[in-house]
């Protein structure tokens, strides 16, 4: 044969073997299913290649596009698009796949593998095997490009077709690039894999990597996520001594074990997590029931071996579901991380010859001789903390790490890494990695070729016996803890256990460990978990000559840490008296179900048996409770129990078993056999009557036990017999050994009695023949209690007997008596009833010495033997004499009537003075109303209280005294017999005492009431002598219904004032009582008498009328009726609808009605705009109906400056401007305009100049607030200006000295001004490009005014102009080279540059501060050398911060200016503003002519005084202002005041525009109005309690602040109490706050004294005054919303002392101050110039009236 073959081999030729190459690699790549597959592989080279860091980018088409434009020098010089919104991650479409890895360059036997297919590496070190990985590009890929070093190679199909090539070559341009890149153009454009799912596949896949520590992920430029792993310092540990090292074959052996810690931390993107997919969790299969052990029952330990053991059954749970994702900013970093532990064995590898050989020709190289097998081990901290990781994202995704986190639960989440994740789970709760073989896909573990198979089992051996030594370890750290804890509690306690929360830690941990090592079916192959299992309990098998095959198993258990073979599976039918056995506990069996059936079904866990039960009641006695539940044990077991030697079994248990009884009355328990009980009580028959406190037989089982159960299982299950009660009388009477003289019947009553009383309940169950036996028993025994001692039956008598002294009538101690069950059992002993009666009647006969006393005694005695028709006969027979009344006569037989008993009274004397039949008694024996005659009588019908009506009927009685004995009787038992009393059902009897106009009657209880004050209204009031509980009692109503009270006002009203007064006062106090109907009825009625100008009186009502008051009475009672009855009657009347003023809605519709005749009626100006600033004040009452109609009619007041006539006037005059001409050269025009015809004058010059074309509204910030809402347009809005200059003087001198001027004045105007932030810094305007001043000729401006179909234009000449070219240009400062340099305007225009909304005192301010001399300055509280110095030097270290950052950033990210180069405020403080002054014309006119505008004019003229009046009225002068002394340290900036803003009296100022500047001084009439106003504004402040953040004016100490600051108080305050009507309010730091009224009375009423005349000086509303007391602080005063507050402590350390004395006058003075001070804060809410000069005009005003008040005193 072999020569035929040699032969045709000769005759052959030779073919070469063609390839289809790209069909192979499609072939290869069809079995790489996984996910990632290309990212899997790269990974593992990069590792392979010990590359620490990796980069992943996705790139789409524009990006590459523009990155190979900026690699070929061509792109755009205007930089890349602006970035747009951020794509959808799950749509985006990418061109191409980059990644980069900083591994080791490729060396020329790498470049010249890669080219190879199925060549892989041959390093054994390395996880490579089959050289194929490389070629997984080509799924996504044609032609991929690979860098490295300074070479690259691109892989192409030649011509397009089958064949594969690679051409390479050397880089030009990155020859020390230490990235190593591979690049993948996509086949086709594809989304982006998922990349929160590709971010958790990562996170697990260099979990075990050797090398790679720091992954990232790329779209484009934008990094999604980046993942860096930390490893710690390996900890090495002792592999447990009862673990096997080797595997089953010996080709593998453990020779150590370490512990490494590891952390990963992720930073991913939110944008991530919004477009992550929420992953199905996969299916587990149901649980099964798990398998007892085997064995032949409960009973076979006791008889019999070992049962078999079983297989495992597996348990899960679903996971739960993922919150959902919250929206949040996707370009958020969400940082998180995961800490794990890495379990790592050190493997040494022998293998024979063969199996090398056999594995090198399937991997292509040698099998590793040592090698590492890893295991991560989340403990029970970690776990908790990932989770709470969870929890904290809240992401519906979960975690990126929960493919590392320990999958307790058995979701098949753990898996086998071969260098990465493959899809082979371990069915554990932790990833294994280890030197498998994998299949080629590396998708799974290699079990089907022979000897790869071999190599991967020993392996899994190896991973088995790893896990099994990580959970031994782990529960040896838990036996240590438990030990240690319970040997510290021993010596503490030699009872004391573990402490529960630590045994709540522990069982917690080892739950957790035994979920982690339960074994669930792995996929795809299930013998990979199997063979795990197998290995994870074979590894500890040992045996045993004795023993056999033994296989130690610790768990814990309800005693520690134990081996599995000491320790049983629980049983509710032993937990009740089997404590010592070690068991599993509770939350194990419930939480580890799984690993528990298992270790059942191997025989590691067994059942408790009969031997655990005999050993526990061995060792110890039981306790009651414990013995009564082995009890209930027994007899389940003995009554479902087939065994057939239970009586044996019983045996064996009543001889074990002892009885630990529990001690009483000091005295130690007794410990029982229970193998001497015979009998047991029968507490469901007679044994329940037997009294367990005294003798009992020996051989009787304890009552404590036998009472818990049926009598007929106590008889079955253990053959006892039930006790009689004959038994245990013969035990009681006839015992063994004397019993004790307290349970001896012969010697003890008590006990006596109690032995018959048993007897008697027992006895009606007792047979007759038993009965007998006990009487039998008794007769010859002394047992029976009498009153002549202890006597046998015969010899005793019953009670009732008792008919002379000398017989032993039965006695019992307890003084029960004798009857019923018991006299009837004494009567069956032999005890003798009673006396023959026909004895006791012959003797009374005869003899009649019984009285009725007597009588009823012996009846009493002998009741029980009366049948019910003798009784029935006793209560119907006329038998009983009446007691004869004082002076009443016999009749004419000479006897008294007899009557039934129900006829008559207990002789009581009460009743005897109600002159009521009483039963006639006698005198001896005394009458007891308590005692059994009484009862026998009340029995037969005694009366012992009259009944209701018959007592009323007496209380109404003509005999006074029986009248008031019977309302006396009421009163006194009222509360036992009279409670049901209702006066209704008396409505027609007049009994009770009453007064009516000073007369004494009866009157019905309906007609009369308590109140005294109602007399004068003419109702009935009760008499004087009734009060207190009586007209309780009698129900009598204190106040009449409200009902009959609007009666009387609808008919019969108060015909005078006085009499209204006084009926008003008295209706007040019934206010609350009236039901909102009744007011609203009362509303309407004409009850309120007005006197009218003639002086009679007629009746309105009281809709219609006003209480009088400080406002507007005099002018408003010329529209309304005004009415004052006093403060309290006027409560009744405001409760009736009388209002204290008309409300702004009434006057806003009068208003409107008819403007010219209310203006005529408010007698001019003045009265009219106070009318319309308390409309603007309260325009938020007013309907939008009202608002809407004042915006259509003429109701605002506007004023028009009209030119003087002079009688001589020059032609220079005439031809004067408006803004030129001087302001005694103007007059006024007013008239009341629709708001279109009215303009608010905003702007200064513009106003000047167009003054006598407009009419505009008053200059108060209120008022044109209030214009603006109506429609009135602002003057700034309706002119335009335009600037024209000639030729500029270069080099000017006025331009350098200006600016350095500004430049040097500037830093101390800005920091006075702190009610608004600057738009820009000083030190950016230092800057010699932002900041130009330049010099003209000329400068003209030109001003435009177009309004209501008027056209006006002005021309002036100007000396100053600012503007800014651009919006973020530099600021130029234009200047007149042909004037002098106006500081005014050069102050205003800066000031629009430099603030956003400049006011006019902004202008004023900084031109006193560039005009005037430095000295001047410091004269008048500037400090100049400090705030310069300090500006300077702030400004340097700015400029040095600047430099410095400057120098440590790129040069394009220049630094902004430092926010401390100014001192300006970091936010507006409100700043009230003065109203304009108008002037003292008041005539209106007419339209009539039209307005003429003025022909261009030059520049106005405008003199300093001027302009100074304007700065004061506005400011005040420059000592207004509260400050420090002059040294103090220049101010910071300060924020505005905290908390809810403050509703001040008059609004702020706007802040966008500044204020028209007027010459005139502000007319006293406007600022008496102002004051008005605040004076008004002040109120009660109802809030109980103060929060600190309500915004306050506090009145401080301090000096550097001022003594009043806006910031808050520190703590709140809660009121305690008032005194004097005055609200006291106390900080809650104050200690025991609710007594301070207690503790501060005297000062308190000192202090009231104090400010009392003061409120009546300021004419302030009584309840605005608040005290207030804290603990310390600088808070004087303050104001919260128009109430004001004064601090008590500060009273009290000041002033106390002195007004004690008698010296008021510095502490009138001080608080007269301050509450100036206080007031003013309700026109104007900051501390400014303003607010200074309303606390003088305020001061001013009410001087006079403040002297007078001192010099009284």
């Amino acid at each position: 044969m072999a020569n035929l073959r040699d032969a045709l081999w000769e005759s052959g030729y030779d073919e070469s073997v063609e390839v289809n190459q790209r069909a192979l690699i499609d072939k290869v790549l069809a079995r790489y299913s996984g996910e990632f597959t290309v990212f899997r592989e790269l990974l593992q080279n990069s590792d392979d290649a010990s590359a620490t860091a990796v980069e992943i980018h996705f790139e789409t088409k524009g990006y590459v596009e523009r990155k190979n434009a900026k690699a070929n020098g061509s792109e755009d010089q205007q930089g890349l698009p602006e970035e747009e919104g951020l794509p959808d991650l799950k749509t985006a479409m990418v061109h191409q796949w980059t990644f980069k890895n900083n591994g080791i360059p490729f060396r020329d036997e790498d470049w010249s593998r890669l080219k190879k297919i199925a060549e892989g590496n041959p390093d054994e070190e390395k996880i490579g095997a089959f050289g194929v990985g490389f070629y997984s590009l080509f799924s996504v890929t044609e032609e991929p490009w690979v860098f490295s070093g300074g070479q690259w190679m691109n892989f192409y199909w030649k011509d397009k077709k089958d064949q594969l090539f690679a051409r390479r070559g050397a880089r030009k341009d990155a020859t020390d690039d230490p990235w190593t890149t591979f690049q993948m153009e996509l086949r086709e454009p594809t989304p982006i894999p998922q990349p929160f799912d590709f971010t958790r596949f990562l996170a697990s896949s260099i979990t075990f990597m050797r090398h790679l520590l720091d992954v990232s992920v790329f779209l484009d430029d934008k990094r999604l996520s980046r993942l860096t792993k930390s490893p710690g310092l390996p900890k090495a540990l002792a592999l447990p001594k009862t673990l096997k090292p080797s595997s089953p074959l010996n080709t593998m052996t453990v020779n150590a074990i370490q512990t490494t810690p590891l952390s990963i931390k992720a930073e991913v993107m939110q944008w991530v997590y919004m477009a992550g997919t929420e992953k199905p969790q996969p299916k587990k299969e149901p649980p099964k029931p798990a398998t007892a052990s085997g064995g032949g029952g409960f009973f076979s330990s006791l008889f019999s071996g070992f049962g078999s053991s079983g297989q495992p059954s597996r348990a899960v749970t679903p996971a739960p579901a993922p919150p959902p994702v919250p929206k949040v900013n996707p370009k958020a970093i969400v940082e998180s991380s995961v800490v794990l532990s890495i379990f790592t064995a050190d493997v040494a590898v022998k293998l024979d010859q063969k199996m090398i050989a056999e594995l090198n020709r399937s991997t292509k190289k040698n099998p590793p001789t040592r090698m590492k097998y890893e295991l991560i081990y989340t403990g029970k901290d970690e776990y908790d903390a990932s989770k709470r990781e969870d929890e904290k994202h809240g992401k519906a995704t979960g975690s990126v790490f929960q493919g590392l986190r320990a999958d307790i639960e058995g979701t098949g989440q753990a898996k086998v890494f071969i260098g990465h994740s493959t899809g082979q789970t371990t069915g554990l709760g932790g990833h294994m990695s280890a030197r498998f073989i994998p299949t080629v896909e590396r998708e799974s573990i290699d079990l089907v070729d022979r000897n790869v198979a071999i190599w991967n089992k020993e392996l899994l051996y190896i991973g088995g016996l790893l896990a099994r030594a990580a959970y031994e370890i782990e529960m040896s750290h838990i036996r240590q803890l438990w030990d240690d804890e319970l040997q510290t509690a021993r010596a503490i306690a030699p009872d004391r256990g573990v402490d529960p929360e630590l045994l709540a830690q522990l069982r917690a941990r080892a739950i957790h460990a035994l979920k982690f090592f339960t074994f669930h079916p792995s996929t795809p192959s299930a013998v990979v978990s199997a063979a795990l299992e197998d290995a994870f309990f074979a590894c500890s098998a040992s045996k045993s000559l004795f023993t056999g095959s033994k296989m130690p198993f610790p768990i814990m258990s309800t005693t520690g840490v134990r081996d599995a073979t000491e320790v049983r599976y629980p049983d509710p039918a032993f937990s009740g008296f089997v404590k010592e056995l070690p068991v599993v506990p509770e939350e194990i069996l419930e939480q580890a179900k799984p690993m528990v059936d298992t270790l059942r079904s191997r025989g590691l866990l067994k059942d408790i048996t009969f031997v655990d039960v005999l050993e526990e009641l061995r060792n110890r006695p039981l306790t009651e409770p414990e013995m009564i539940t082995c009890f209930k044990w027994w007899i389940d077991m003995y009554q479902t129990s087939s065994a057939t030697n239970l009586e044996y079994i019983r045996t064996q248990l009543l001889n074990a078993a002892l009885l630990l009884t529990e001690g009483k009355d000091g005295k130690t328990g007794q410990v029982i056999p229970l193998s001497v009980v015979e009998s047991f009580l029968n507490s469901r028959s007679t044994g329940s009557l037997i009294p367990t406190d005294g003798p009992l037989p020996p051989h009787l089982l304890p009552v404590v036990i036998s009472r818990h159960f049926d009598p007929t299982s106590l008889i079955t299950a253990f053959g006892w017999r039930e006790l009689t009660v004959v038994e245990w009388l013969q035990h009681v009477v006839s015992p063994p050994a004397p019993h004790d003289p307290e349970h001896d019947v012969h010697l003890s009553p008590q006990w006596a009695e109690r032995v018959l009383q048993v007897l008697t309940r027992a006895s009606q169950s007792l047979s007759r023949a038993r009965q007998e036996e006990v009487a039998e028993i008794l007769k010859e025994h002394a047992c029976i209690p009498t009153s002549a001692g202890l006597r046998k039956p015969e010899e005793a008598y019953f009670q009732n007997a008792h008919v002379f002294h000398d017989l032993p009538i039965v006695t019992l101690p307890s003084g029960a008596a004798v009857k019923g069950p018991l006299e009837k059992f004494l009567q069956a002993v032999g005890v003798r009833k009673h006396v023959d009666l026909q004895i006791v009647f012959n003797r009374m006969i005869k003899t009649g010495d019984w009285t009725i006393a007597e009588l009823i005694k012996y009846l009493v005695a002998v009741q029980t033997t009366l049948t019910p028709v003798e009784f029935e006969r006793l209560k119907n027979t006329s038998a009983f004499p009446r007691e004869r009344r004082e002076g009443e006569q016999l009749p004419e037989n000479g006897k008294l009537p007899r009557y039934k008993a129900s006829d008559l009274y207990e002789p009581l004397d009460v009743f005897r003075e109600l002159k009521l039949p009483v039963i006639d008694w006698g005198t001896q024996p005394k009458w007891r109303g308590n005692s059994e005659e009484a009862k026998f009588l009340f029995k037969l019908g005694l009366r012992r209280y009259p009944p209701l009506p018959e007592l009323i009927g007496l209380a109404a009685s003509k005999d006074e005294v029986i009248r008031t004995a019977a309302l006396k009787y009421f009163f006194d038992n009222y509360t036992t017999r009279y409670s049901d009393y209702d006066p209704e059902n008396f409505s027609n009897v007049a009994f009770v005492p009453a007064m009516k106009d000073s007369s004494k009657i009866l009157a019905r209880p309906h007609e009369v009431v308590s109140s005294s004050e109602w007399a004068s209204l003419g109702f009935m009031i009760v008499d004087p002598s009734l009060k207190g509980e009586a007209l309780i009692h009698l129900k009598i109503q204190e106040n009449p219904p409200t009902i009959k009270l609007v009666n009387l006002l609808r008919t019969s009203p108060p015909p005078t004032e006085d009499i209204a007064r006084q009926w008003f006062n008295t209706l007040a106090s019934r206010v609350v009582a009236f039901t909102p109907t009744e007011l609203r009825a009362l509303s309407q009625f004409p009850f309120v008498p007005v006197k009218g100008a003639n002086g009679a009186i007629r009746h309105l009502p009281p809709v219609q009328c006003y209480f009088k008051g400080d406002s507007n009475a005099q002018f408003h009672s010329k529209l309304f009726t005004f009415v004052d009855f006093g403060t309290t009657a006027n409560t009744f009347l405001s409760a009736c609808g009388v209002k204290h003023e008309p409300s702004v809605e009434e006057i806003a519709k009068i208003l409107l009605d008819n403007p010219r005749q209310f203006y005529e009626l408010a007698e001019g100006r003045e009265h009219y705009l106070t009318e319309l600033r308390n409309i603007a004040v309260n325009r938020r009452l007013v309907s939008s109906g009202t608002m809407t109609r004042m915006k259509r009619s003429a109701v605002l007041l506007g004023s028009r400056r009209v030119r003087k006539n002079k009688p001589v006037a020059s032609k220079k005059q005439l031809d004067d401007s408006p803004g030129e001409l001087e302001e005694e050269d103007w007059d006024y025009q007013f008239d009341l305009l629709t708001p279109d015809k009215v303009v608010i004058a905003d702007e200064t010059n513009a106003y000047q100049l167009f003054g006598d074309t407009i009419f505009s509204a008053p200059q108060e910030d209120l008022l044109e607030e209030f214009y603006a809402d109506l429609g009135c347009r602002r003057l700034s809005t309706l002119v335009r200006e335009q600037y024209h200059t000639s030729g500029e003087v270069i080099g000017s001198r006025k331009a350098a000295e200006t600016r350095a001027l500004i430049l040097e004045r500037l830093p101390l105007f800005l920091h006075e001004h702190t009610h608004t932030k600057t738009r820009v810094s000083y030190s950016w305007l230092n800057n010699d490009k932002n900041f130009v001043v330049k010099t003209f000729g000329k400068l003209t401006v030109t001003k435009t005014l177009q309004f209501d179909a008027k056209v006006a234009s002005k021309s002036q000449d100007a000396s100053a102009v600012a503007r800014r070219v651009g919006s973020n240009g530099p600021i130029e400062l234009w200047l007149a080279g042909n004037d002098q340099v106006d500081m005014y305007e050069v102050s205003t225009s800066m000031c629009r540059l430099l603030f956003t909304s400049p006011k006019v005192n902004d202008a004023l301010l900084f031109m006193t501060i560039l005009s005037t001399d430095l000295r001047a300055l410091r004269r008048r509280g500037y400090n100049v050398d400090r705030i310069l110095r300090q500006q300077k030097a702030d400004r340097l270290a700015a400029e040095e911060a600047a430099r410095a950052k400057a120098r440590v950033t790129v040069a394009s990210q220049s630094a902004a200016s430092s926010s401390s180069d100014t001192l300006i405020s970091q936010a507006p403080r409100p700043e009230g503003k003065l109203g304009g002054a108008l002037p003292p014309k008041d005539a209106l006119i007419d339209h009539n002519g039209p307005v003429v505008p003025e022909k261009s004019t030059s520049k106005p003229a405008r003199p300093l005084s001027q302009m100074l009046n304007v700065f004061k009225r506005g400011r005040g002068d420059d000592t207004a202002s509260i400050a420090g002394p002059s040294d103090a340290p220049a101010l910071p900036p300060k924020d505005g005041a905290g908390g809810e803003p403050q509703m001040p009296l008059l609004p702020p100022a706007r802040p966008d525009r500044p204020r028209t500047p007027n010459p005139q001084a502000t007319p006293r009439s406007s600022i008496a109005s102002n004051i008005d106003l605040a004076i008004r504004a002040c109120k009660e402040e109802r809030n109980e309690t103060l929060r600190n953040r309500q915004q306050m004016q506090m009145v401080k100490e301090s000096l550097n602040e001022g003594y009043c600051d806006i910031s808050g108080h520190p703590t709140d305050m809660t009121v305690v109490g008032e005194m004097g009507g005055i609200k006291i309010y106390v900080a809650k730091d104050v200690p025991d706050a609710r007594t301070l009224l207690q503790q501060k009375n005297e000062s308190l009423a000192r202090f009231i004294y104090t400010i009392r005349p003061l409120q009546e000086v300021y004419t302030l509303p009584p309840t605005s005054l608040h005290i207030f007391y804290d603990r310390a602080g600088e808070l004087i005063a303050f104001n919260r919303n128009a109430s004001l507050f004064l601090n008590l402590r500060y009273f009290e350390q000041w002033h106390d002392a002195e007004v004690q004395a008698g010296d008021m006058t510095n502490a009138y003075t001080s608080w007269y101050f301050t509450l100036a001070h206080e007031i003013a804060h309700n026109l104007v809410s900051a501390h400014n110039s303003e607010h200074e000069f309303y606390f003088s005009s305020i001061c001013e005003v009410y001087l006079p009236a403040f002297m007078k008040l001192v010099s009284g005193k």
